[in-house]
């Protein structure tokens, strides 16, 4: 990767470096350079989470942006999956985010669209980081233009975003009797969830809805299930929905308080296509971190399953190279490309529910297509990353336990492309054998590279 851009835009802790507004505004110029047409200005729309430090990036984008002659059009508050969709609907030239998606309210990020939609191909983020990087040509490049652009406010993006929703569902949808508990993380869902699904008729009890700057993803949203769980349990609810901080995740929990991981949502999602003769090319996609149950549970529905690198944006890649209509990742990112550009985690909601109303069963019932394999995941906060297999003593840790697990398991040991983490996955024949594998390679990249 890049110096800025890693798996997901360019990320790291709010006001240091890249995460400054200088930074922010030099990428404002950077895209509104690429974005004029024939002389006239582009069009680039702005959407944020609930962090304390978007607005701080948020306006210096806008002034990289007039900087350049382009116009800033500010959406506000919204899901990420919202600003992809606003960028095409209304022939924008590009969209940005800003938000660090389920990283703590501390670190911060910058996402940016093509103007149909889609993420950045890795070829198009190098030219955008080659033009931000080489600060005094882009300064050069702006100098001259006088007729600087203009930052307008959108009107009711919100609004437009839940009706775009609506349309992925059939006309006479509803959700009335069922009793939903849904986890916004104080993010960016908070408003537009809990809305939508009344909307729709459904019972809710929206759970973390208050953001205050700092609270995003603060012990709630799809990495913390636990309060949507006990609330699920304590109240009888048919089904609980946990978004993260940006909403493009969704992880959720059955009637029992059992929590469905993103790869049970694609397969129950995938099946239920299947059976409505929908599923292009009978075909689905995940990543190298989705559990060996998936591959078992595609097998056994007759589904033709292929695998991508990690990171949503990899997934479109290998969907639109095959041409799969569905593809996702454990995390919660899944993507319905009959209905959006990218992963969008209160979409995927909505065809979960598509599929637990079809059938007639309680998610629990759907969920029992996929049996998960024991699996462990530690994440090793690290002070460099070398490349794993120049590490003999971490290429030997991880051989000894792959020798030990055989056909019963697997390992996967790769860096974080979001934040300075080794993440080590293992999957095996039980829970306590998962666990110790885990952790043996675990303690020598700690002792390696691990920050002390």
């Amino acid at each position: 990767m890049g110096k800025l851009f890693g798996t997901d835009g360019i990320r790291g802790p709010a006001n240091i470096y890249p995460m400054i507004p200088e930074m922010a505004v030099n990428i404002g110029r950077a895209v509104a350079w690429l974005c004029i047409k024939n002389g006239k200005p582009g069009k680039i729309i702005i959407g944020k989470d609930t962090r304390i430090s978007c607005s701080m990036l948020e306006y210096a984008l806008a002034s990289g942006i007039c900087s350049a002659g382009g116009e800033a059009h500010l959406a506000g508050v919204l899901p990420t999956p919202a600003i992809a969709f606003l960028t095409s609907s209304t022939n924008a030239d590009a969209g940005i985010v800003i938000s660090a998606s389920h990283n703590p309210y501390y670190d911060n990020g910058i996402k940016i669209f093509r103007h149909d939609g889609f993420k950045l191909s890795d070829e198009k983020e190098a030219g955008i980081e080659a033009l931000i990087l080489d600060n005094e040509n882009l300064l050069s490049m702006c100098r001259d233009i006088r007729d600087t652009g203009q930052v307008y406010h959108m009107e009711n993006p919100a609004d437009k975003y839940i009706e775009f929703l609506k349309t992925s569902l059939p006309e006479d949808f509803s959700l009335k009797g069922m009793k939903i508990i849904i986890d916004c993380s104080n993010g960016a869902a908070s408003y537009t969830a809990p809305i939508l699904f009344n909307q729709l008729g459904a019972d809710i009890e929206a759970l973390f809805v208050n953001p205050d700057g700092k609270n995003i993803n603060d012990n709630c949203g799809s990495q913390h299930t636990e309060i949507l769980v006990k609330r699920v349990r304590e109240t009888g609810a048919d089904i609980g929905l946990a978004f993260d901080g940006d909403s493009d995740r969704l992880i959720a929990a059955d009637e029992k308080g059992r929590v469905i991981t993103g790869d049970q949502i694609l397969a129950i999602c995938a099946k239920h296509m299947k059976e409505q003769g929908i599923l292009k090319n009978n075909l689905a996609v995940s990543t190298v971190m989705s559990n060996l149950g998936l591959s078992a549970a595609f097998k056994k529905l007759g589904i033709k399953h292929l695998t991508a690198d990690v990171g949503d944006r990899y997934v479109m890649q290998k969907m639109l190279e095959s041409g799969a209509v569905i593809g996702g990742e454990d995390s919660g990112h899944m993507i319905f490309l009959d209905h959006h550009t990218t992963g969008d985690g209160i979409m995927t909601a909505l065809q979960l529910l598509k599929a637990v109303k079809a059938s007639s069963r309680p998610l629990s019932g759907l969920a029992e297509i996929m049996d998960v394999f024991p699996q462990v995941l530690l994440n090793i906060e690290v002070t460099d990353k070398p490349d794993i297999e120049n590490v003999p003593e971490i290429a030997d840790a991880i051989q000894k336990v792959e020798q030990e697990l055989g056909e019963q398991g697997r390992v996967l040991v790769r860096y974080s492309g979001t934040q300075p983490m080794c993440r080590v996955m293992v999957e095996g024949p039980t829970a306590e054998i998962t666990r110790q594998c885990c952790q043996d390679i675990a303690d020598v990249v700690y002792a390696l590279i691990g920050k002390k």
